[in-house]
């Protein structure tokens, strides 16, 4: 085995592990979900004991958490597409796309995104992924 397709091989395996990190980490705000829904189902059980606090944040600590816990797993969804597409050499360009995209995830998504992007910008990459090594994106195959 070669050094590109060792150095593919560690990509896809951390692109696969960068992406559990990612899942895990997008559920932390589901303990702010729980508050909110505890402050609007909740607050009815403590009548009695003053004033409750206001409808509106719960709502408020519900739709932040949903919101980030969704584009946190679609995040780590993303990210173990293009591990697998590393792992296949296919799309390149969605390799490259999201390499960039990673680099947004201190710190290891922005480790991780670098190397990727080093990596990617080999000639002899290139051709493993079935690209010409100057041209920007997929070639046609040749007919027959």
């Amino acid at each position: 085995m070669n050094r590109d397709e060792e150095n593919l091989r560690l990509l896809a395996i951390f692109h696969y592990v960068v992406a559990g990190l990612t899942a895990v980490f997008a559920m932390i705000p589901v303990l702010h979900l729980a508050m909110g829904l505890f402050l609007i189902f909740g607050a009815s059980h403590f009548k009695g004991q003053g004033e409750p606090p206001p409808a509106f944040l719960g709502w408020f600590f519900v739709v932040f958490a949903s919101v980030f816990i969704v584009l946190g797993l679609i995040m780590a969804i993303l990210i173990l597409i293009n591990g697998r597409c590393l792992a296949k050499r296919r799309h390149f360009m969605f390799c490259q796309v999201m390499a960039c995209v990673e680099c947004l995830l201190m710190p290891f998504g922005t480790v991780l995104g670098v190397f990727t992007l080093i990596v990617l910008s080999r000639e002899s990459v290139r051709l493993r992924f079935g690209l010409s090594p100057n041209a920007p994106g997929p070639q046609e195959p040749p007919r027959v």
